[in-house]
C-alpha cells in the first residue's frame, strides 16, 4: 500500500471523472453519449508532483489548497489498482455496458521520485491481468535510464508510449515547465526520450502530446508536429483550457480558428499528405494556406470531420480509444476535440471556423 499505509501508487491509482464513471463507480451520464474509449490511470503520491509547470492542477506551486486540486479541470478520485483490475476482468456479460466499450488502459506518470519502478509493476499487474492494451504517459525527467525503461515496460505489457512536450518551443517549454518557473522538466531530454522511445517501441507507437494556446506561433506548432514526426511519433492536440488554482488560471484558450487550422495541420502531417513545405504563413506566423484546398486534400475525410476528431492511442481494432470526452472544454454545442464522429451541424460549424481569427 505505498508507504506507512499512505494510498499511494503503485497499489492505488487515481481515475479521470469519465473512467471512474464507466468502471461504475461514480455516477454520471456522459453528454452526447461520448463513452470514454480508454481507460485513464493517474499515478499518485501523497506528496504529490515534483514538477511546478504553470497550467497544470498538479503544479508543486498551485494556489488551490490541497482539497480543491483538479486535474484537467474535474477530479481524479483514488481507488485501489486491485479494484479497478476486478471490475476489468469481469466477464461481458458480466460488465456494465461502459466498462465494455473500455478498448485501452493508460497509465500516467507524475514527476516523482518512485513513479518509474512503480510505474512498471502497475504495468505488469494489468498486463497480466486484463486483456486490454496498455499505454504509459512517461514522464522523461525521472527516468535515470529511459531505454531500459522503456524495454521494462513493454516487456511488462505496454504497446505504446506517450511524451508530453506540451509546450512549442524551448523558450515556452523553459518559461512553462523548466528553469524560469523553478520546474525540474528539460526541453532536451524530453526529445532525447522521444527519440529513445521510438528505437524501442518503434515507429508510430510513440506519441507527443502538444498543447495549442500556451503563447506559441502557429507556425512554431507545425514545426513541433514536424519535428515529433520525423522522429517516427504521432502528434496529437490538446486546446489550453485554464486550471482553476493554476498560475495560467485566467489565461484565455486559444481561438477556435487557431485551433481548427492547427488540427487540420497535424492530421495532414501525421497522415504524410503533405509536408511542412507545402504550408503558407503571414508575418504573424499564421497558416493561411496549406498548399492546395482542403477539399483537394481531405476530400470525403473533411465532410466526415475525422481532422477534427480527438486524436490517440487505438484499440486493437486500430479505431481511436484515447477520446477523452471533454478533456479540452465543458460539453456543450461546439467542442474542440471532438471524442465521436461530428454530425452534418457540427461540420458546418467546424467550416466556418477555420479561417476564423
Amino acid at each position: 500500500m505505498g508507504d506507512s499505509g499512505r494510498l499511494e501508487s503503485p497499489d492505488f491509482v487515481q481515475t479521470s471523472l469519465a473512467g471512474a464513471m464507466a468502471l461504475g463507480l461514480e455516477p454520471g451520464s456522459f453528454y452526447r453519449n461520448a463513452y470514454p474509449g480508454s481507460l485513464n490511470l493517474l499515478m499518485t503520491y501523497q506528496d504529490g508532483c515534483r514538477a511546478n509547470c504553470s497550467y497544470c492542477g498538479l503544479a508543486r506551486e498551485r494556489c488551490s489548497a490541497p482539497a480543491e486540486n483538479t486535474f484537467i479541470r474535474v477530479k481524479w478520485p483514488v481507488y485501489k489498482l486491485a479494484a479497478i483490475i476486478d471490475i476489468l476482468r469481469r466477464p461481458p456479460q458480466a460488465a456494465a455496458s461502459k466498462v465494455q466499450k473500455l478498448g485501452r488502459i493508460c497509465i500516467s506518470m507524475i514527476t516523482h521520485p518512485r513513479a518509474a519502478d512503480d510505474c512498471i509493476n502497475i504495468v505488469r499487474q494489468l498486463g497480466k491481468e486484463t486483456q486490454l492494451p496498455i499505454s504509459v504517459l512517461a514522464s522523461p525527467t525521472v527516468l535515470a535510464d529511459a531505454v531500459s525503461f522503456f524495454k521494462d515496460i513493454k516487456v511488462a505489457g505496454a504497446d505504446r508510449v506517450g511524451i508530453a512536450v506540451d509546450a512549442a518551443t524551448p523558450e515556452l517549454f523553459s518559461a512553462m515547465r523548466g528553469v524560469a518557473v523553478g520546474g525540474p522538466h528539460r526541453w532536451a531530454r524530453y526529445w532525447e526520450s522521444i527519440e529513445q522511445a521510438v528505437t524501442v517501441f518503434g515507429c508510430e507507437q510513440v506519441s507527443v502530446h502538444l498543447i495549442v494556446g500556451l503563447g506559441e506561433t502557429e507556425q512554431a506548432m507545425v514545426q513541433a508536429i514536424a519535428r515529433a514526426n520525423q522522429y517516427g511519433a504521432q502528434a496529437h492536440l490538446f486546446s489550453f483550457c485554464p486550471e482553476p488554482g493554476s498560475k495560467l488560471g485566467s489565461q484565455e484558450p486559444p481561438s477556435y480558428g487557431q485551433y481548427r487550422r492547427i488540427q487540420l495541420a497535424a492530421y495532414f502531417l501525421n497522415k504524410k499528405q503533405i509536408t511542412i513545405d507545402d504550408f503558407e504563413f503571414n508575418s504573424q506566423g499564421k497558416i493561411v494556406g496549406y498548399g492546395r484546398s482542403l477539399d483537394a486534400i481531405l476530400g470525403d475525410n473533411l465532410a466526415a470531420g475525422e481532422p477534427f476528431m480527438t486524436s490517440g492511442c487505438p484499440n486493437r481494432e486500430g479505431c481511436v480509444a484515447c477520446n477523452r470526452p471533454y478533456g479540452n472544454e465543458r460539453p456543450g454545442p461546439i467542442l474542440r476535440n471532438y471524442p465521436f464522429r461530428p454530425e452534418a451541424g457540427d461540420i458546418l460549424t467546424i467550416k466556418g471556423q477555420v479561417w476564423d481569427e
